[in-house]
């Protein structure tokens, strides 16, 4: 028989989340953040409207930003950039492809590991802007060139993430898998994949500011068209604001795909709790 004091007593009080807290401090940060670059450009502007920074050597932010406005309005600028994205998708896609199923294969087959592994880490020593000479001898100087580039920057990233992801995967979580009766793609699929996953988005992100870099060297070799050969072409008419718009660009187009790919990443791994900054 019910109690009169337990029929009587209250319904337990259910803990409000920190959700609503968490959503303003990230509010807060998003706004901090953008504090530095404001102060930056702020001083920026105010060294140069006083005459301490030369226009012939750094131009101020408004005049860097009238020639992009003009260069966007005529055209050009979408040309140039239509092309450098090209080129760095496809770099990417061949490297990253490529690093993908190699790292896979080490890490995952002895023999791949021992086939495949010994000649990526004897290739890794070497700078691979350094081998631009021996690349046009192999490639030409035309797109090939380019490409080979990105391509090869993305690739070392990539690769060693994607082989370090799965080895450093627990043996026992495996076993355990194995012990349920999980098949090889089973396995695979529910115990390898997310083991390896933020190994893998770690690579991707080194991948992509590795592939900016080789691209700005890679158009500056006999190009036509892109961002480098815009600054290029600049440089040799003492264009300083082109130059400076085309690093900007440069800059900005690897911290957008840097923020997506994070947004990316805290999309697919929402199980994972890593330490958060206070």
């Amino acid at each position: 028989m019910t109690s009169p004091a337990l029929a009587e007593a209250p319904a337990p009080v259910v803990p409000v989340g920190p959700a609503p807290r968490r959503r303003r401090d990230g509010a807060a940060r998003r706004w901090r953040r953008l504090v530095s670059p404001v102060v930056l450009v702020v001083g920026w502007e105010a060294a140069a409207r006083a005459g301490l920074l030369s226009p012939e050597k750094l131009p101020a932010p408004s005049a860097v930003l009238a020639t992009g406005w003009r260069l966007a309005r005529d055209g050009t600028l979408a040309v140039h950039l239509v092309d450098s994205l090209t080129r760095a998708a496809l770099g990417l896609l061949i490297g990253g492809g490529l690093a993908l199923v190699l790292g896979a294969a080490a890490g995952l087959l002895r023999l791949g590991d021992d086939l495949v592994d010994p000649p990526v880490q004897m290739a890794r020593m070497l700078p691979h802007l350094g081998l631009v000479p021996l690349l046009i001898v192999w490639v030409g100087i035309g797109e090939s060139l380019k490409i080979t580039l990105v391509a090869l920057g993305a690739f070392f990233p990539i690769y060693f993430n994607t082989y370090a992801g799965i080895r450093d995967i627990d043996e026992r979580l495996v076993e355990a898998a194995r012990t349920c009766g999980l098949g090889p793609a089973a396995r695979l699929r529910h115990v390898v994949l997310p083991g390896a996953l933020p190994a893998l988005f770690l690579g991707l992100r080194l991948a992509i500011g590795a592939a900016w870099l080789s691209l700005v060297v890679g158009e500056q070799v006999n190009a036509q068209t892109g961002v480098g050969f815009l600054m290029m072409e600049a440089r040799e008419f003492s264009q300083t604001d082109v130059v400076v718009l085309g690093l900007l660009i440069y800059a900005l187009l690897g911290l957008l795909s840097d923020l997506a790919l994070r947004y990316a990443e805290r999309r697919t791994l929402t199980w994972r709790r890593g330490l958060r900054a206070t």
